[in-house]
């Protein structure tokens, strides 16, 4: 089975962190590299990702899309929604990555979605190509 290794940018919960090392993967957070409370810009945050080789997980969707559509190249994207169901989203995220090889140049939007047979809504993996 897969296990993955992210980059957490700020605005990124220590919760889902946890969550997410807890089922074996890997994950870097801004604090831990040395790079927390320096506004640093999103294009370096994705390219500091890059150069190790970690995706980029996120809540900060509107900026990391756009960073994807322009064609910039990176080791992955994984925009959440800022929800604070953080167990469900983090599963759905597990389970999507089980069936994956990598993530490079790949952005992964983890929402929620209306699906038939539930009577609330539930958090999907939805990919986005360029």
């Amino acid at each position: 089975m897969a296990r993955f290794s992210f980059y957490s940018n700020e605005n990124f919960v220590l919760d889902m962190v946890k969550m997410l090392r807890k089922l074996g993967h890997t994950v870097i957070t801004s604090y831990g590299a040395g790079q927390a409370n320096q506004s640093i810009p999103d294009d370096e945050v994705l390219n500091y990702a890059t150069r190790n080789s970690l995706a980029v997980i996120t809540f900060n969707r509107d900026d990391f899309i756009k960073l994807h559509n322009n064609g910039v190249q990176h080791s992955g994207i994984i925009v959440c929604k800022t929800d604070r169901d953080y167990q469900s989203q983090v599963n759905c995220l597990d389970n999507y990555l089980k069936t994956q090889d990598n993530l490079v140049n790949r952005l992964i939007r983890i929402k929620k979605q209306q699906k038939k047979g539930f009577s609330q809504p539930v958090f999907v993996s939805q990919e986005y190509f360029r």
